[in-house]
């Protein structure tokens, strides 16, 4: 029993589900191959209808939805309601701007005719997704590709089988097609049998490396498109001229947010040495404000980490930074609870030869780095073998802009939040992955993007000097 919920603030194991039997695998491809085969046919305005009933399905069991996340895998319960509101947002843009933005494209060109590009999909398509956003991770592969017209199959993470049955559950009860998203409870082997399936065309995967590296490798050998989102060490820049306060009010959320079990959550604090001891001062202020107990209780502030597992990794993480030359500036002290707590933490004074230099923190722990120089900021954000998001702040709106172009990542807020909405791409460079999602980027990901030449009659006269019709033997 591979798949089970083990509340991680009880402990309690809630339930156990078993692997996905081989028929429940055949029947999932043979009735997402039937159901791409009639969406081909199909224009996407037909769907987008259904994708409406699934965003207002999910804000009407917005509780329900919530709880089981929080069960699931340790989130705060206002946080998970957030996360619910999300996933509508992102179904109701895709479904309002989805058939606008796969319209056909008419090309200027020398050849002899008209030129456009059609879009049509691409067939049906493997998701693997993790634990720490249940919904979300799903909701921003499901929306595009239902307005595409591409079915669905979907290996959720271990840990989080409940959400990954509520959010199927939703589409079920909306008037769209079954084999739109079928979730199945698949082993190692099977996502690589699965993707081996001439019935799957695409693999899209949010995860850790390794995972991607795997995936990616068994997409690669059977020639299926793939996306990856992977890791992050993302960086939080303050500048010189940054205003300290803004900056502190924005900083122990970027970290702590969902227990700091983000990709993009600013891991690696880079602060200008004239407002670096402000900065390490204030950020222990917060840290030290962080209230664990039941996520459940609106009273919480700090969630359990999702597993016994995830904080067993960090305490280690944590433990070797410090053996390794890194300062205790604040934190790694227990929490007297039951659950998978794990204190808010902040380490500084960290060399290049320390482990922790390279390895990305996934929970609340921060490393503050002291600089200089607005290049040295630079070069030590982009020393990394990720790239996946970043922060900077600056007193200068466009000196900021300047600063995050520089940056080597797929994502850079100024003055800002990092947020997730459905017309912004999602991804990264590096080691952090490849492809985009959400907006037109994420829309075309798995799209046949099919070139149709028109022309009245044969005619060879007007073809620029040196080409040359192709002529089969």
């Amino acid at each position: 029993m591979a798949y089970k919920t083990v509340n991680p603030y009880t402990n309690e194991v809630v339930k156990e589900y078993p692997y996905a039997t081989q028929e429940q695998i055949e029947s999932a491809l043979s009735n997402a191959n039937d159901l791409y085969n009639k969406w081909k046919l199909e224009v996407p305005q037909s769907r987008a209808k259904q994708l409406h009933e699934i965003a207002d399905l999910m804000r009407q069991n917005s509780d329900d939805l919530a709880k089981t996340m929080v069960t699931d895998m340790g989130k705060l319960l206002r946080e998970a309601k957030g996360e619910v509101e999300l996933c509508a947002m992102i179904a109701d843009y895709f479904a309002d701007h989805g058939a606008e933005l796969l319209k056909t494209k008419k090309l200027e060109t020398i050849a002899t005719g008209d030129a456009q590009v059609k879009k049509h999909p691409l067939g049906t398509l493997l998701m693997v997704e993790p634990w720490n956003f249940p919904y979300y991770q799903i909701m921003r592969v499901f929306a595009p590709n239902f307005m595409v017209g591409n079915p669905m199959l979907l290996k959720h993470a271990a840990i989080t089988p409940g959400s990954a049955l509520a959010f199927e559950k939703i589409v079920k009860d909306s008037s769209a097609p079954d084999a739109s998203l079928t979730n199945l409870f698949l082993n190692y082997d099977q996502v690589s049998d699965v993707i081996a399936d001439p019935r799957i065309q695409g693999v899209a995967l949010t995860g850790s490396e390794r995972g991607g590296r795997s995936v990616a490798k068994a997409a690669g050998f059977n020639l299926k498109k793939n996306t990856m989102e992977l890791g992050g060490t993302d960086s939080f820049i303050v500048l010189d001229d940054a205003d300290i306060d803004e900056v502190t009010k924005i900083a122990w959320r970027a970290r702590l947010y969902n227990a700091g079990q983000v990709c993009t959550s600013s891991k690696r604090f880079i602060v200008a040495d004239n407002l670096y001891d402000q900065f390490v001062a204030k950020l222990k202020e917060n840290f030290a404000k962080g209230k664990p107990g039941d996520p459940m209780d609106n009273q919480t502030t700090l969630a359990p980490m999702n597993s016994e597992k995830a904080k067993d990794k960090l305490q280690s993480q944590v433990d070797e930074a410090i053996e390794k030359g890194a300062t205790l500036a604040y934190g790694n002290e227990p929490v007297d609870l039951s659950g998978q707590f794990f204190q808010p933490t902040i380490l500084t004074d960290i060399k290049p030869d320390n482990p922790a230099y390279s390895e990305e923190m996934f929970g609340p722990v921060a490393q503050v780095y002291k600089v200089s120089s607005e290049q040295e900021a630079i070069d030590l954000a982009n020393d990394s073998d990720l790239g996946l998001g970043g922060i900077v702040f600056s007193g200068d709106p466009k000196r900021g802009e300047k600063v995050a172009s520089k940056i080597e990542t797929g994502m850079v807020f100024v003055n800002n939040f990092m947020v997730s909405l459905p017309e912004l791409p999602f991804g990264g460079v590096k080691n952090s992955g490849y492809g985009r999602e959400m907006s037109d980027l994420g829309l075309n990901a798995f799209v046949n993007e099919q070139l149709i030449v028109t022309a009245t009659k044969p005619n060879m006269d007007n073809l620029a000097g040196g080409l040359v019709a192709t002529d089969p033997e």
